[in-house]
């Protein structure tokens, strides 16, 4: 088993004890990415479609350092702040991702790092 530890500066450091993903024999397991800017560490301002968005983009550029795209995400989770904006949620996803959409679950939580109100995670699965 091979174990390799995945970073980009295209994405938001990790702020805490963790790694931006992991890949084992093809599997990569992207960590939770909140709504931060990669540059700045701050969260985006511009309300809950502006935060869903930047989170595509992070974990698209963690996806492209492990050698894959959103594409390659066979299991997408979902932490949303507020519930009512699941609809939002599959807006967004359905410009970021072709069909067949990966897994999914949705979640509401109380609170998330940072005060954000979204945080996704990720399981992607690449052949290189």
């Amino acid at each position: 088993m091979s174990k390799e530890i995945i970073q980009t500066e295209k994405a938001p450091q990790a702020i805490g004890a963790y790694s931006q993903a992991v890949k084992i024999n093809g599997i990569v397991y992207l960590s939770g990415q909140i709504p931060l800017h990669p540059e700045t560490m701050a969260l985006i301002e511009g309300g809950a479609e502006a935060e869903i968005r930047r989170v595509f983009d992070n974990l698209s550029a963690v996806a492209n350092a492990a050698g894959g795209t959103l594409q390659d995400i066979v299991k997408l989770n979902v932490f949303l702040i507020e519930l009512e904006n699941f609809s939002l949620v599959n807006e967004v996803m359905a410009e970021y991702f072709d069909v067949p959409y990966p897994a999914r679950a949705v979640l509401g939580v109380a609170s998330l790092p940072k005060g954000a109100g979204v945080e996704m995670d990720a399981v992607m699965v690449v052949t290189s």
